[in-house]
């Protein structure tokens, strides 16, 4: 958002709250920064524009019709707009404290910190105080923020996704209800619309950008749905043998949650590894950079190839 935008909504914020009667849309024209004056089309579309903003983030705007006049007020009652007073007892100011902590690093960190101030504004204190222990969220997948303000706004998104196997990348479009963490991967899981059912997608395996549909607001999310539940379900995949060839003195990690490791040739061994996602045995075997090859399955070795080749570019 533009800094005349914004200056633009908070001069109409601050008329409508500071009004003791409703103000017609030319007075509002006249007495808000921002507005031009001289053309009406482009005020009309304009002011239409920043109401419906302020009300999707939560700014009662009231409509007063009376009937001595052509035009609707507007105003913003303080009553329905100031926050009551905020109270909380230590343990929940400890938890609040904690999780600003954890998105320190995150997309969300700018958030949290915003978050964490206000409260101390307010005399709310949320510090834990000195922890020899730091706790942090890796959210460094690209389509974390667009997906979170998807689930915080209601709306539907369409994304490209690979599949678990192969090359293929299929559109996606899901009513998103909620963005999930399990075992150090995050996953998003809502309604996919093509498949007219409930489907879980990986975030490492969304492909470009994530495009919002429609308008806030327009998704339902279930009552009742058990997101965490849905993610363990998915993560229970068939367990396939991988062969990985090793470089020999290399790779101990590896080689100790092998299920079969023998001698080979040429300075390299062979590995047997059980594994159930290609995608998290790429990230394990391309972090090993050149002492480890994917030999077989072949979607196991294509998903290695593509982690190399992102990393090149």
């Amino acid at each position: 958002m533009s800094r005349r935008k914004t200056e633009r909504l908070l001069n109409l914020v601050i008329c409508l709250l500071a009004t003791h009667r409703p103000l017609s849309a030319e007075q509002i024209r006249h007495a808000v920064p921002g507005y031009d004056p001289d053309n009406d089309e482009a005020f009309q579309r304009m002011f239409e524009r920043d109401k419906n903003e302020l009300r999707e983030i939560g700014i009662p705007i009231e409509v007063h019709k009376d009937p001595w006049e052509e035009d609707p007020g507007y105003r913003i009652v303080r009553q329905a707009y100031e926050l009551p007073e905020i109270t909380l007892e230590h343990d929940e100011a400890a938890v609040i404290g904690l999780a600003a902590q954890v998105w320190q690093r995150a997309s969300l960190a700018e958030a949290a910190s915003g978050a964490l101030l206000k409260l101390r504004a307010g005399g709310v204190r949320a510090d834990l105080g000195p922890s020899p222990l730091e706790l942090r969220v890796d959210t460094r997948d690209p389509s974390f923020p667009p997906l979170w303000e998807a689930v915080r706004d209601r709306r539907a998104v369409t994304f490209g996704y690979r599949r678990a196997a192969g090359e293929s990348v299929l559109t996606r479009v899901v009513e998103p209800w909620g963005v999930v963490s399990r075992r150090g991967r995050w996953y998003v899981v809502g309604h996919d619309r093509d498949r007219g059912a409930a489907r879980v997608f990986r975030l490492s395996r969304i492909v470009g950008e994530v495009t919002p549909l429609g308008r806030p607001g327009s998704v339902t999310v279930p009552e009742g749905v058990d997101l965490r539940s849905m993610v363990g379900y998915q993560e229970m995949g068939v367990e396939r043998v991988a062969l990985i060839r090793v470089r020999q003195g290399t790779c101990l990690g590896l080689r100790h949650a092998a299920q079969a490791l023998r001698t080979g040739a040429d300075g390299w061994d062979e590995a047997e590894l059980t594994f159930s996602d290609p995608e998290w045995l790429a990230g394990w075997i391309a972090s090993l950079g050149s002492d480890a090859v994917v030999v077989d399955p072949p979607d196991a070795r294509e998903a290695v190839i593509r982690r190399l080749k992102g990393a090149l570019q």
